[in-house]
């Protein structure tokens, strides 16, 4: 018998994605945090997995995706290449917003929070799952259906805290338009393609799937223990983004502080200083286990380019890789129109620019050997894993697993901030 959910939960395989509770016909998955994750619990009086259903483990991106087989049936266009770290694609540019305030204030060039615009405006879609900071939600991050340019906007740049997407297919099925873009991490749209194959009604609302890039997932307690550092209080937050203003940016932070006249107080750091410092101290173990840097199954995917020239750039570029030829020719539709730049540049660049693109499809894979070699239940991916593992893999592995201990345990959170990596001259 294909089990429930609890199965991807007794392994600790979750990705904290939320699709179960949406794909669960009887209600009976909700989504939680624990642990600083978003996690699913069950109500088994309302699960029916015992007479047949398993609809929560058939859309589970954590049990593992056919990454390979997926992408051979979507992305089918002439002129469909494979790349080893980036999958099928058609074309990869860089490009950004046309509009300088978005490009500045949204994530390295503005471009996923421009073309959702575009598309909206021109009525190619009626709608965009995205994700935004909500100073009322304890969490501090929502996701809901954007409709136009303002709600488009309020959901810009990136978010370091987990992301849940339940409630989001509920919602595209309930929405009163016909065509829809999910916005998400490469386990979100894994999670949602699975979804695809067993609810039609969802399926046939879809438009398209645009990735980000992800190198990892980090917990709830990242932001937790960044705001502790600094001083910064959640309860007064007015305004916060992990990234704002320019190409990789800053963490920017507006508090209301009366004794000030009542104007915000401002907290900035920037991005590199406060991110790169914390390693692997607040990454959930299943992303260790992930292969997909750059969201195979999406049909674009964005993200940033860490190389030069682009590096130098201080407003935003982004890069972005195009998988099907309808949203290729949308693309340069926006580009004609002057909406947005895009610029071609071959795959070897763009994966010179993304360094855990290879450690995905290198080091995870080995990290999944080695785990199964323990006699773990690791995700399941059609892809060859490596024969070896060797003992930097091994070292790499343990020395994760240790500071996601210190990480997970907020007493020992003193060690964190004496073994975080120095980053003053990012300063």
């Amino acid at each position: 018998m294909i089990p429930n959910i609890l199965y991807t939960l007794h392994h600790d395989l979750c990705t904290g994605c939320g699709i179960c509770e949406g794909a669960c016909p009887h209600g009976a998955i909700t989504t939680v945090v624990r642990q600083g994750r978003f996690l699913p619990t069950i109500d088994e009086k309302l699960c029916r997995n015992s007479t047949g259903c398993h609809r929560c483990m058939d859309s589970c991106p954590g049990v593992g995706v056919d990454l390979v087989k997926m992408a051979d049936e979507f992305f089918m266009d002439d002129g469909t290449k494979t790349d080893k770290w980036v999958g099928h694609y058609l074309k990869c540019f860089t490009g950004h917003s046309n509009d300088e305030d978005i490009r500045y204030h949204c994530a390295s060039g503005g471009m996923v929070s421009q073309f959702l615009i575009f598309l909206l405006e021109k009525g190619y879609i009626d709608g965009a799952v995205v994700t935004a900071f909500d100073p009322k939600n304890e969490l501090l991050v929502r996701s809901y259906i954007a409709h136009n340019r303002e709600e488009v906007l309020q959901a810009k740049s990136s978010k370091y805290a987990p992301v849940s997407l339940h409630g989001m297919a509920q919602a595209i099925k309930q929405d009163k338009g016909t065509r829809y873009v999910i916005v998400g991490l490469p386990c979100h749209i894994q999670g949602f393609r699975k979804l695809e194959a067993v609810d039609r009604k969802f399926r046939e609302k879809i438009a398209g799937y645009f990735a980000i890039y992800c190198s990892s997932g980090r917990t709830f307690y990242l932001t937790e223990h960044v705001f502790k550092e600094r001083g910064i209080r959640k309860e007064d937050l007015t305004y916060f983004a992990y990234r704002d203003e320019g190409c990789l940016g800053s963490l920017i932070a507006k508090q209301n502080c009366k004794s000030l006249n009542d104007k915000d107080e401002v907290y900035k750091e920037r991005f590199q200083s406060y991110y790169h410092s914390l390693r692997s101290f607040f990454i959930p173990r299943r992303c260790l286990f992930c292969i997909d840097h750059y969201g195979e199954l999406g049909d674009v995917c964005f993200g940033d380019i860490h190389i030069k020239p682009y590096m130098d750039d201080k407003i935003g570029v982004n890069s972005l890789v195009v998988r099907k030829k309808e949203w290729l020719d949308l693309l340069e539709e926006a580009h004609k129109e002057d909406v947005i730049t895009l610029d071609e540049i071959p795959v070897e660049t763009l994966n010179a620019s993304q360094k855990m693109a290879g450690k995905k499809k290198g080091r995870n894979e080995r990290f999944i050997v080695l785990n199964k070699r323990l006699g773990r239940i690791m995700p399941e991916y059609d892809v060859q894993l490596p024969d070896k593992i060797g003992l930097k893999a091994i070292l790499d592995y343990f020395q994760n697993r240790v500071q996601q201990f210190l990480g997970q345990h907020k007493t020992l959170w003193w060690l964190v901030s004496k073994l975080k990596k120095d980053t003053s001259h990012y300063e």
